[in-house]
C-alpha cells in the first residue's frame, strides 16, 4: 500500500478542504492507496505535466500528483476542478 503525502502547504490546505466537505473524498484517497494507475480513472498525463497522473475525486474535483514505485509514495501536487492543469 502506498502513503500519501502533499507537495505544499498550499495543496495541503485545499485537500482538507475538500475533506471537510466531502465524505466520498476519503474512500477515494483510500482506494488510491492501493493502486495508484488504475482507480478513481487514473490517468497518466502529456505535454508539460509528462510522468505525472491525474485522477477523478467526486463530481469535478481532480488531482495531479506523482507515484514512486520504489518507495510507495503519492505525492499530490494539485487539487481543485479542470483548472489545475
Amino acid at each position: 500500500m502506498y502513503k500519501i503525502y502533499t507537495a505544499n502547504s498550499k495543496t495541503e490546505k485545499r485537500l482538507r478542504e475538500y475533506l471537510s466537505i466531502r465524505n466520498d473524498i476519503k474512500d477515494k484517497l483510500d482506494r488510491l492507496k492501493i493502486n495508484p494507475g488504475r482507480e478513481n480513472g487514473a490517468h497518466q498525463l502529456s505535454g508539460k505535466l509528462e510522468s505525472k497522473w491525474s485522477c477523478w475525486l467526486g463530481s469535478n474535483i481532480r488531482t495531479i500528483y506523482i507515484i514512486d514505485d520504489k518507495k510507495k509514495v503519492i505525492t499530490i501536487q494539485a487539487v481543485g476542478t479542470h483548472k489545475i492543469y
